[in-house]
């Protein structure tokens, strides 16, 4: 499937086949895409749990109000983002870059978030937000369904999954075989009234 498909394609499904197991090579495709995402300066910020374990599965479950996507799809991902990544020997996400360049972006991600919590959180969400819809995306075209989610007690997963203290909880996707399909697309607004040209 294309891009474009894809993302034509693409809906948020709510009801999965509980009994569906995602083959370890489609998963590792999976996430080697992922992989891809752009994150700002190139540190990779993004981190995902695969909650494998059916017991914190339910847990988790609980603490997303009950929304049965969380047990019943074959991936339950937390994406989650370590706020510090920048600062964690960042000359390693320029290896393959010559030492000028590493000499000059270096410092310049140390300037950019040193201080800066406001930031640093903003670009983690913006982070997850990019790889949500990479996954989505490539779940799609590699014939799945999938969902993103909020909608559950981030400090309650945060304890589940034991997250570090510098990472935060960003989002949820699960990922599987839909047994009904979503609801019909419901009402999209015109482009002239969510596309500005130069100013508002």
């Amino acid at each position: 499937m294309d891009t474009i498909d894809a993302i034509k394609q693409r809906r948020s499904v709510k009801i999965y086949n509980a009994g569906h197991e995602m083959p370890q090579d489609d998963l590792d495709q999976l996430l080697s895409l992922v992989k891809l995402s752009p994150t700002a300066f190139n540190q990779q910020n993004y981190r995902f749990v695969l909650v494998r374990d059916p017991e914190l599965r339910k847990q988790i479950r609980e603490a997303a109000g009950g929304q049965a996507q969380v047990t019943d799809a074959s991936l339950l991902i937390v994406i989650c983002a370590d706020l510090k990544a920048w600062e964690k020997d960042p000359v390693r996400y320029w290896d393959n870059t010559p030492k000028e360049v590493q000499e000059y972006i270096v410092p310049a991600i140390d300037n950019y978030y040193r201080g800066r919590e406001r930031v640093q959180r903003d670009e983690a969400m913006r982070t997850a937000g990019i790889a949500a819809q990479t996954i989505m995306l490539a779940a799609k075209a590699m014939g799945y369904d999938s969902c993103p989610m909020d909608g559950f007690d981030f400090d309650r997963v945060g304890e589940l999954v034991h997250l570090p203290e510098d990472h935060t909880v960003c989002m949820f996707v699960v990922v599987g075989k839909a047994v009904e399909p979503a609801m019909p697309r419901p009402s999209q607004l015109p482009l002239d009234e969510i596309v500005v040209i130069d100013r508002f």
